[in-house]
């Protein structure tokens, strides 16, 4: 499998190698081949990391997740990576195109975009199911490597384990929020070009009012704020990722003067987006924020972590 997708700098991002039936296995260790393996990448597939081995930390979206043995971090389509560098650290990296598992793909719990969980921290049984899970996986991407056969096992082996991380415990009240989750894919659809509440109200036949409760109850934050949050997190995957011109990454997001793209994520992140860029690629330390930025959109705490208090 090669490695999941291409720093910037170096070329276009590259989509990971699932395999001949769309779905793979590689060890980090494996992947720690490559060179700058802690560098931003962004995927058109999805990455499920099961930590095996050691301590150390990933990034998904700009959010840091502690790792240790039962870690498991799933970062879908879009979100951007950062494989923790950290000696003695290994996991199994399970990755899958999208259609692999149409069945499976608008259970809410699996939803793209970020909507979903992305950190456990497993125990007792749900660890024990879903290691065996990953394990068997792993076997069979080994000893079966053609075959409309082999392709259907493996990819109902991956149903399977998908379907027992939806059923792990410490689900999120965002997910359980239909009006929240239905806003949110509406706005996945069209951020780019709109950041009117009203224009999605309307499009899902609900009033501001009721959008932004649903927001609110879900997150702590308005409506508006839940759009213009994602829009950031789209900035930054960009500024993160990619060696575009800052300006024509504004206008990608809907901002056809630079300065008015520059304020909006200087207010939104509380540095400008030239100094978010050079962090990213190891220059000076990001200042202190005025609020949490990404990782989570919102700003809300870890997700309950599963098997513990």
């Amino acid at each position: 499998m090669a490695l999941i997708g291409q720093p910037a700098g170096e070329g276009a991002a590259t989509a990971p190698t699932p395999g001949w039936a769309g779905v793979g296995t590689v060890t980090l260790r494996e992947l720690s081949d490559h060179d700058n393996l802690t560098a931003a990448r962004r995927s058109d597939h999805h990455v499920l990391v099961l930590v095996t081995v050691g301590h150390g930390q990933h990034e998904i979206d700009f959010r840091s997740y502690p790792c240790r043995p039962g870690t498991l971090l799933w970062a879908r389509p879009g979100q951007v990576v950062k494989f923790g560098g950290n000696a003695g650290l290994d996991a199994i990296v399970v990755c899958w195109e999208p259609a692999a598992v149409a069945e499976v793909a608008e259970e809410p719990a699996l939803l793209e975009g970020g909507l979903g969980p992305v950190y456990w921290q497993l125990a007792g049984e749900d660890e024990d199911a879903v290691i065996n899970e990953v394990s068997q996986l792993v076997v069979d991407c080994q000893r079966h490597r053609s075959g409309i056969l082999a392709a259907g096992l493996l990819r109902h082996q991956l149903a399977v384990l998908l379907l027992r991380i939806a059923l792990l415990p410490g689900r999120a009240p965002a997910e359980r929020n239909d009006a929240y989750v239905r806003f949110r894919l509406e706005v996945e659809k069209d951020f780019t070009r709109t950041r009117r509440v009203e224009e999605y109200a309307e499009r899902m036949g609900y009033s501001v009012r009721t959008v932004t409760r649903a927001c609110l109850a879900a997150t702590g934050r308005s409506a508006k704020q839940v759009i213009d949050d994602r829009v950031t997190l789209e900035a930054m995957r960009l500024l993160a990722v990619t060696d575009d011109p800052i300006a024509d990454i504004g206008r990608r997001l809907g901002f056809p003067e630079p300065t008015n793209f520059g304020r909006f994520f200087h207010r939104e992140a509380g540095i400008s987006p030239g100094v978010f860029r050079t962090a990213q690629r190891g220059g000076p330390r990001l200042p202190a924020q005025r609020r949490p930025v990404a990782g989570d959109p919102h700003g809300r705490p870890a997700p309950r972590v599963a098997g513990e208090a």
